[in-house]
């Protein structure tokens, strides 16, 4: 492993920022028949969002929990609570949400 001084992590810890974490969960309703057109609407939007820097990280989840998706917006909470509500498969029950302020490092990226 790199060592990692107290120094460095003083000036890293110095450049973080707010960011908004949202997980998203599917409802009994996502199993319903004829909802895979909404989900590729707000699979759409995730993309616009996307493309806008305003959901810098998306990532579904596959894995058969509850969990479908986690994102992180480069929003506050309450603006990401109003582009949440206004989400196709959220509006039709298909995901629930949970939002939380988070801390990041600008420039972070997925490998």
């Amino acid at each position: 492993m790199v060592e990692i001084t107290d120094e460095y992590m003083k000036k890293r810890l110095s450049l973080t920022r707010t960011y908004c974490l949202c997980i998203l969960k599917s409802t009994p309703k996502r199993n319903e028949a004829g909802v895979d057109k909404i989900v590729w609407e707000h699979g759409r939007r995730n993309f616009s969002l996307l493309a806008e820097g305003i959901l810098p990280i998306v990532c579904p989840v596959a894995d058969g929990s509850d969990v479908s998706g986690i994102g992180i917006f480069d929003r506050p909470v309450e603006e990401v609570r109003r582009i949440m509500d206004g989400d196709p498969a959220v509006k039709a029950g298909l995901f629930t949400y949970e939002l939380y302020t988070c801390r990041g490092f600008p420039g972070s990226a997925l490998p």
